[in-house]
C-alpha cells in the first residue's frame, strides 16, 4: 500500500528555520503554556488540549492537558495538517477519515474522535506549529468559542516570540561582558608595566642617567603600543559592518544551518559537520535561495545516508574584483546513485531513486539555474554523493 505524501507547507524550509531560529527548549517550557493549554480546553469543552510545536521530523508538545505526551512522529500527527493552512483544521470524526483513522490515538485505547487546531505563528509569519484542542466524543464549537481560541493561540505565539527578544537581549549582553573581561584581560599587562616603569623613574628620581630614562621611555612606548593595538583588535571585533536584511556572512550562515539540521542528524543517528572558511567568515553575501539550496543538499544527504554515517557540508566565499564568489559543498557516506539518475538530475528531470526523495536535488539544479550559478554533482553507487554549488554573489 503507497502512503500518502505528508503536507508540506510552500515554505518549509523557512518555516523550520524560523523555528530553529526560536531556540527553545521543548522540555523545558511546560511552565509558560500549561495555563493557557488549560484554558483551551476550558474554552471548548473537550477533554484534551496540546500546545504543539513541529519541525522536520517530529512534533513536540511544549504543554498539554488531559493527555500526557511529550513528542511523536510529525508524519502520524494531526497539527501537520494545521500548520499548512492560513486558519484553523477541523476533524469532526477522526475515525472516519482515511488519513487518521488508523493512528494509534484513534484506533487504539485513546479512541479520539474530535480535532481542532489553530496554527502558532512567528512575528514573521511562518507557522510553527499548533494549538489544539481534541476529545473522545463528538464537538461542534461555536463562533464565539473559535474566536476566543483564537485570542488564547495568538497569546502563546506572543509568548514564544517574546522568550525569544529576551533570549537575544541576554546573548547580546553576555557579549558585552565577554568584551569587558577581554579588555580588562588584555590590557592589565602593558599598563602594569607603564605603571612599573614609571614608578620606578620616579622612585629614583635624580639617580636616573638619561640611558635609563631613554630605556624606560622605550619599554614605556612600547607597552602604549600595545595598549593601543589591542584596543583596535577590540574595536574591530565589535564594529563589523552591519549586514543588511538580505545579507549572510558566514559566521552567521552557520549558525543558522547548524540549528536547523544537527539535531535532525542526532536524531538519525548521523555526524553532521559543518565547516567554513574562517578567513572570509565575515564577508557579507546575498542570501537570496542560498538557505533553500543548502537545505535541500542536506536534507536529500540526511534521505540518503545511513545510520552511524557521516554528512560534511563545506562553505566558503572567495572575494573577487566584482562579486563574491559563494562555495557550498555537502559530502555524505550515502549509498549513492548510478550515473543515469545523476545525468537526469543535472538536466533537471525529475527522477525515481532508491533514496527515499530525491526532488530535493533538482530543485536545487533548477534554484542554482535561476540564479546563473553552477551545479555539479558526483555519486558513486554504494559509496556516497558529493553535490557542489558555485553562486556569484554579486556587490551591492
Amino acid at each position: 500500500m503507497t502512503k500518502n505524501p505528508l503536507p508540506l507547507p510552500e515554505n518549509e524550509i523557512e518555516r523550520v528555520f524560523s523555528l530553529a531560529e526560536l531556540d527553545v527548549d521543548y522540555s523545558n517550557l511546560a511552565g509558560q503554556f500549561k495555563a493557557l493549554a488549560t484554558l483551551a480546553a476550558k474554552i471548548a469543552g473537550t477533554k484534551i488540549s496540546l500546545v504543539n510545536l513541529i519541525d522536520s521530523f517530529t512534533q513536540w508538545t511544549i504543554a498539554n492537558h488531559g493527555l500526557n505526551i511529550d513528542q511523536m512522529p510529525r508524519e502520524d500527527s494531526v497539527c501537520q495538517y494545521t500548520i499548512t493552512g492560513n486558519e484553523q483544521f477541523e476533524v469532526p470524526d477522526l475515525s472516519d477519515d482515511e488519513r487518521f483513522k488508523d493512528k494509534p490515538y484513534v484506533a487504539g485505547p485513546l479512541q479520539l474522535k474530535y480535532y481542532f487546531g489553530l496554527p502558532l505563528k512567528t512575528s514573521d509569519g511562518h507557522h510553527i506549529g499548533a494549538l489544539c484542542v481534541v476529545d473522545t466524543e463528538f464537538r461542534s464549537l461555536s463562533p464565539e468559542k473559535i474566536e476566543l481560541l483564537k485570542i488564547v493561540a495568538d497569546e502563546v505565539s506572543n509568548r514564544l516570540n517574546t522568550l525569544k527578544t529576551i533570549d537575544t537581549l541576554k546573548h547580546n549582553l553576555t557579549e558585552l561582558m565577554d568584551i569587558q573581561k577581554k579588555i580588562a584581560h588584555d590590557i592589565r599587562g602593558p599598563l602594569s608595566g607603564i605603571i612599573g616603569l614609571s614608578g620606578l623613574i620616579a622612585d629614583q628620581g635624580t639617580e636616573n642617567t638619561m640611558t635609563d630614562i631613554l630605556e624606560a621611555a622605550t619599554h614605556i612606548n612600547s607597552s602604549s603600543k600595545g595598549i593601543l593595538q589591542i584596543t583596535n583588535e577590540i574595536f574591530s571585533e565589535t564594529q563589523l559592518p552591519p549586514l543588511k536584511k538580505d545579507e549572510f556572512n558566514l559566521h552567521i550562515f552557520k549558525d543558522k544551518v547548524e540549528r536547523l539540521y544537527v539535531p535532525q542528524a542526532i536524531t538519525k543517528g548521523i555526524d553532521l559537520e559543518i565547516n567554513v572558511s574562517e578567513r572570509t567568515k565575515f564577508v557579507p553575501f546575498e542570501k537570496n535561495k542560498v538557505l533553500q539550496i543548502t537545505g535541500n543538499l542536506i536534507n536529500c544527504a540526511l534521505n540518503c545516508t545511513a545510520e552511524m554515517g557521516l554528512i560534511t557540508v563545506d562553505l566558503e566565499i572567495s572575494p573577487e574584483a566584482t562579486y563574491n564568489l559563494l562555495k557550498i559543498k555537502v559530502t555524505d557516506s550515502g549509498r549513492g546513485m548510478s550515473d543515469a539518475t545523476v545525468d537526469q538530475i543535472i538536466m533537471g528531470i525529475e527522477t525515481t531513486d532508491p533514496c527515499d526523495d530525491k526532488s530535493g536535488l533538482s530543485l536545487v539544479q533548477r534554484m542554482v539555474q535561476d540564479l546563473n550559478g553552477e551545479f555539479r554533482l558526483r555519486s558513486i553507487e554504494g559509496s556516497g554523493t558529493i553535490a557542489e554549488v558555485y553562486i556569484n554573489r554579486t556587490y551591492v
